[in-house]
Parts: C-alpha cells; structure tokens; sequence
C-alpha cells in the first residue's frame, strides 16, 4: 500500500493507487530547476528547493523576485526570450536561457510553458553538443524514420521502432507496451541484452498503469526519470500562493514520481526510465518504455528527437498492418461481398440470410448463428436453445443501446450465460431494427486459454481489515500463467466491422427494394388507370356498335326474313348470337377487371344464412330449364371473415358449375369444411389448415375432370367443352371465384374423379370458435 511524505509536511493519508493526483505532487526531480512565474511581471510564484546547487542562491532569496532579475545583463540583449516568456504556449517550448550568479554566466536548456496565469519554467544545465554532434543527431534521426517508413508489417515495424530507440538513446531494454480494449496490455515488441529476463508477449493488468497516468500520457507524450532513487525536491511556494491546491505539472519534465512507481520499477531493477506514449487517433495506444539498471541522463535535444521519432510511430501505426491479419481481413471482405449479392438479388431476405446455412457463419467466424425477425428465431449451427436465445434478446434489447455489442465473455454480463458457456461465451449483436425486432446474434464456444502475466496480476490488489482496497507495486514479474474460462476466441475489430457492414448493406438492399418497390406501385397504378379507361371503353365504345350489329340484324330478320331466304336468316341469327356472346365477355371481362380495384367490405359472415340467399337465386333463374338444386349440408357452417357481395358471388359461380357439368336428373352437392388440423384429400394432397383459417368446400357427382385439366379450368375465358355444350358459358365464373379467395388471402383448388364427380375447396378466414 502506498504512502508517501507529503510536500508540505508529515502526515498525507493513504490514497488510492487510481485516484491519487499524480500532476499535483508537489515536488520535482532533481535533475533541474523549476519555477512557476506570474504571467503578469514573471515573479517568481514557487520554486524548486534545490536553487542552491545550480544558481547558488538559497529559494527563500528567489521568492517574490522578478526572473528578469537573474538574466544576464543588459536585459535588452535577451528580447526574444522575453516574449517567449510571455507568450509562452501549453505545452512545452525549448529555449536557451543564460542565468548571471554571483561567480559567473551559467547556460540551460530551458522550457516553458503557460499554465493559465502561470508560467512554468524549467531548467536544466546545458550539456553542450557541438554542431557537428547535433548533425550527427539530426542524420540519425531521419535516417531511423526512413528505415522505419519501409516495414509494412505491423509487428516488425514495432520491433524495428524498439531497436531504433535503443540505438538512438542507448538504454538497455527497450520495449514497446500495447493496451487492449480493457486497458491491459502485452509486450509486443523488445530490445534487450543477451542474458536478460525477456518480458515480450507477457500481459501487464490494467492496474499497473492507474487512470490519471494514461491520462497524463496523452496530454505529455514524454516522461524522463534519469534516477529514480535520487531524492526528490519539495516545490515552495510564496505565502500569497501557499494556501492554494499544488502547481499542476501535468506538462512538466521534471515532474515528481509517484513513490508507487519508483517501488515498482525498482522491483524490476530499472533505476533510469524513458516512457514516449504512442498516441493514435486521439487514443493512447501503447507505450515505449525504456529501462536501465542504472543512472541515465539524455540531454534536451536527444529528448526532442525521441518525441519527434515517437510521434512518427504513433502515425504509422494505422498504416502499418499485420500481414496475417491483412490477409484476413481480405478473406471477410470477400465472403461478405459474396453474402451481400446473394442478399441482394434473392426475392426472400429470411431465405437470403440462412441459406446456404455456412455463409452467415463465415461472416464473423462464428460456430453459431441466431436470425431474429420480429417473432420468428431461426438458429443456425451451435447455439443456445430457442427460449435462451429469445431471453439474450430481450436482455440486449433492454440494456444495450448501441446498434453492436460483442463481448468473448458474455457470463461476465448476463450471468445466466454460464449454463450454456460450452456453445457461447463469445456473442456478438447486431440490431438492424430495434423496433421491428430484427437482430442477428453469433456465437462463439468456451476456449480455455492460457495467458502469459509479468508476475501475478492479483499481486497488487490488497484487502485492509475494514474491506478498503488499495493497490500496491507488485514484487514479481517472473511469468506467471492463469487458465481463463467462461471466455471464447476474442472478435477481432475486422469482424466487427465486417459486421456493422453487413447492416449498412441489408440497410441499403432495403432501401432499394422499398424504391423498387415504390417504382412497381407507380406501375401499378398506371395499370389501374388504363385498366380503368379500358373497362369504359369495353362498357362503352364496344358494345355500342355490338347493340348497333344486334338490332339492325333483328330489323333485318322482322322486315326482310322473305327476301332473304332460309339461307339468310340462318346467318343473320347466327351473327345475332354471336353480337350477344360478344357481349356477354365483355360484361363478364369488365366484371372480372373491376375485381382487384374496390375496397373489401370485410365483416363476419354467417355461411347458413347466406346460402340460402345463393340457393334462392339460382333457382329462380333455373325455373323450368333445369334440374331442381338439391344441397346436402352435414354440419352447420362456420362464421367467415369477408366480403358478402363477393362470398355470396363464389358459392353463385361454384354451385352454378356443379349444376351446369351434370348428366344427371336429380344431381346431389354437398357444401362443408374441414375441421381437422391435417385432412387426406381426394386428390391425394395435403394441407394444414393455418390458425383461424378454415378450408370449405363444394362437391358434386357431376361429369368430373381430367387431372391434366386442373390448372387450365381457373384460366380467363378457358372452357373445357364446346361453347354451346352444358349450359354454354363465357369460361370466367372460376377464374372470377379464384380472384375472389385470392383477395381475401386465400386460395382455391380441384380434387376430381373424372366422370364421377368434382370438390372444390377453398380458405377463408374464420371468427373464433
């Protein structure tokens, strides 16, 4: 547990390892002189206690004075530091700065930067570089960039930028630290002595490197300790300034060390310690971290070029891929183009998503896959059961917002997850419509790993009696190996990716069928249009002269028939018959197009009150020319949801075939429906009677029809004897009772024994029994 002398006396609390104020800890390394000076007149506000050794003269003197006081005389000649001075910016700034003391000139290397109305200077002693020595520098240092700008391969790029850092400052292991999405992290690349301990590929807990340091990383990408056992130095401050909170050092070099820290490097034996933070895209990818076993100084300019150098790296990092992973990514890429056209040009989406059932696996190189849409879960591969996957739905619904979520260790989430870890403890969600229920869910088994830690990572997690956790260095980074369980293969950011691009693509594949879609409406309604105009003109503009052909031929048979002789009134009233069949296909086409354009008057139906009303009229059109209508109903029929108007024109049409295909005097027809969930039927099919669904029929002992028939008898204007035969007819009765179901969401079909008689069934929807 960590305790500390505290910068203005004894008696600072314990503090939390994560919470405790790092930027704020009063004190400074040695190594250097800082003071914090008022923008207004640059008097000195708080200094370094260590004036003594480097400007021989006690801080005690130095507080409350101007800075300009010590510069080198005259003031004038330095006019450039002085509006560095005063408009110094936030982040760090070099400036050579030439201090006068009671015994001669002393040089530093100075850098400032502002801190709202303070500015923070601090000075270390020049360690003189000749010019050529600073070229050298120079050649270096691009020399290392154009090396490093030629390695595409993520992995050698980082270890390349481990050995160029090692060359440049001379430190004796060098490493380079990546975080992961839970702040841990793992030696990914190092440059160390023959004989030393290797650290690379071993995992570090995020607890190692506390919140308010990584946040500290990113605003200074630089941290220098040259000797972490050198005594530190107490920061003072005048009596005006004395009362407030410590100076923020956030950006400054020579910033205090948290005694955490120095207890745990020493207990990896490193007394002189480099950190350059590699931050990317705003985020704090990783670290290098340099490490020596004894005292290590680098001068100010080397410094520099090491933050030059590690900004370099940090904006390579997106540029530079790992070849197995580029190679990867290629494969998804080209599996989800695969997925996306087959999406695209199939008819039926669901259908389209699991079938072949192995592409939306490949997808994410999954082992399992879940469709949900709206209600209906289709499960494909390894996955929890229906009723398990239906609650994780339900669950992602409720507590996750975003359109992905994707986890390799779903227990740790949603707990009841552990009873089906073996099948998927890594999940991944994609919601394409939260509102319509439609999400995919992939599923990746248990894998028991082994990972490889700097030590045990519980080491620095320690209880107190009253349950307080604290955190403390750890002592060991020998490597120590943990079985993790409940954990599947982690997704990689490629197959999330991959994923939110499948939704961007059903997205868009929506979009455009909805405009195709919208394009074929607009198709539709021409079609209605013109079917309109042609129903006015077959009502209108065609049977004019069909009226006009009919009663000129009946004037010519009253007036002429004489004249005319047999052989003419034949033909006249041939043409007269053949004027009154034309006329009847129109009637019967104009019935037929106005079909499919009036609303449906849908409402419930008594089926035994409304046959009567059928049976009624067919008998008073058949009076005398017929056999009399004979109906057998063996049970009441059910209540149906319809349109009467149309319901009462279907049983009209089927009823009227049923008398009209008769070589019987006394023809019997039965009127029912099914009551079974399942039913043989007489044509050998099968059906299952959907819920509140019923399947009615019309049987009669007629003169049958040939199989080979079946389809052709519901065809417009399609009869299947001589036009004058059985009645005669138009051929449209059928086809208008199978527009009719169809309207109403049904369907209609024939089962027949040819010369012993014909079914007729057909679905509507039925009231609750």
């Amino acid at each position: 547990m960590r305790q500390f002398d505290p910068p203005h006396g004894p008696g600072r609390l314990q503090q939390d390892h994560e919470s405790f104020p790092v930027h704020r800890i009063g004190l400074t390394q040695p190594h250097g002189v800082l003071m914090a000076l008022a923008a207004s007149d640059f008097t000195i506000t708080q200094l370094s206690c260590n004036t003594t050794d480097y400007l021989g003269i006690e801080p005690q003197t130095l507080l409350g004075q101007s800075f300009l006081d010590l510069l080198e005389s005259p003031v004038s000649t330095q006019a450039e530091l002085l509006h560095r001075l005063a408009n110094a910016p936030e982040r760090p700034s070099y400036i050579p700065i030439a201090i006068s003391t009671s015994d001669d000139t002393k040089y530093f290397d100075g850098l400032v930067h502002r801190m709202n109305e303070t500015i923070i200077l601090e000075l270390e002693p020049t360690r003189l570089y000749t010019v050529q020595g600073l070229t050298v520098l120079q050649s270096n240092a691009q020399q290392a960039i154009a090396r490093l700008r030629g390695v595409n391969d993520l992995i050698d790029f980082l270890q390349a930028a481990a050995t160029e850092i090692q060359t440049l400052t001379g430190y004796d292991r060098v490493m380079v630290y990546q975080f992961d999405e839970e702040q841990a992290g793992a030696v990914v690349a190092e440059v160390k002595p023959a004989e030393a301990v290797s650290y690379l590929d071993l995992h570090y807990p995020a607890t190692d490197i506390p919140t308010s340091v990584r946040q500290l990383y990113q605003k200074s990408t630089v941290r220098f300790i040259p000797n972490l056992t050198a005594p530190p130095v107490e920061l003072i401050s005048t009596e005006l300034e004395s009362g407030k909170a410590p100076l923020d050092l956030s950006y400054s070099i020579l910033r205090g060390v948290d005694p955490c820290c120095i207890e745990y490097h020493q207990n990896m034996a490193v007394t002189g310690l480099l950190v350059i933070a590699l931050v990317s895209n705003n985020q704090l990818w990783g670290l290098i971290s340099c490490h020596h076993p004894t005292e290590k100084f680098l001068p100010c300019t080397v410094r520099a070029v090491c933050e030059i150098l590690g900004q370099f790296i940090a904006a390579e990092l997106t540029s530079k891929v790992n070849q197995n992973e580029l190679h990867y990514l290629n494969t998804l890429k080209a599996i989800q183009a695969d997925f996306i056209s087959s999406i695209a040009s199939a008819t039926d989406f669901k259908q389209a998503l699991i079938h072949p059932e192995p592409r939306l696996l490949e997808v994410l190189q999954a082992q399992g896959v879940a469709v949900c849409l709206g209600e209906d879960i289709t499960l494909i591969g390894h996955t929890p059961a229906t009723e398990d996957v239906q609650a994780l739905i339900n669950w992602s619904i409720e507590t996750k917002t975003t359109e992905i979520f994707h986890t390799n260790c779903l227990s740790e989430e949603y707990p009841a997850a552990i009873n089906f870890k073996d099948i998927a403890s890594g999940l991944v969600i994609l919601k394409i419509s939260q509102l319509r229920r439609y999400l995919i869910l992939w599923f990746r088994p248990e894998v028991l790993q082994t990972v490889n830690w700097a030590g045990n990572p519980q080491e620095s997690i320690h209880e107190t009696e009253d349950g307080s956790i604290f955190l403390c260095p750890r002592t060991s980074f020998q490597q120590w190996q943990e079985t993790v369980q409940a954990t599947a293969l982690p997704w990689k950011a490629a197959e999330i990716d991959n994923a939110l691009a499948l939704k961007n693509a059903i997205v868009g594949i929506v979009l455009n069928k909805a405009d195709e879609l919208a394009q074929i409406n607009l198709e539709l309604e021409r079609s209605n249009r013109e079917l309109d105009s042609f129903a006015y003109a077959a009502s209108h503009d065609l049977k004019e002269p069909l009226r006009g052909i009919s009663n000129f031929s009946n004037i010519l048979l009253r007036r002429h028939s004489q004249a005319l002789g047999d052989s003419g009134v034949k033909r006249l009233e041939t043409l007269v018959k053949l004027a009154e069949r034309m006329d009847g296909l129109i009637d019967a086409l104009l019935k037929f197009s106005r079909l499919g354009q009036a609303e449906l008057n849908s409402q419930p139906i008594d089926l035994n009150k409304l046959l009567p009303t059928v049976i009624d009229i067919l008998q008073a059109g058949r009076e005398g020319s017929g056999p009399l209508l004979q109906i057998q109903i063996p049970r009441p029929l059910p209540t149906v949801r319809a349109d009467p108007v149309l319901i009462l024109e279907v049983f009209s049409n089927l009823l009227s075939n049923a008398l009209k295909y008769t070589d019987k005097p006394q023809p019997m027809i039965e009127i029912g429906y099914l009551v079974e969930h399942e039913q043989q039927l007489d044509s050998q099919d099968k059906i299952t009677i959907a819920p509140n669904t019923c399947v009615l029929y019309v049987k009669d002992d007629g003169i049958g029809i040939q199989e080979r028939h079946f389809q052709n008898i519901f065809r417009l204007f399609k009869r299947l004897h001589e036009r004058d035969s059985y009645g005669g007819g138009t051929g449209v009765g059928l086809t208008i009772a199978k527009k009719i179901i169809e309207r109403h969401g049904g369907h209609i079909w024939v089962a027949s024994n040819y010369g012993q008689g014909t079914t007729f069934y057909f679905v509507l929807n039925c009231e609750e029994k």
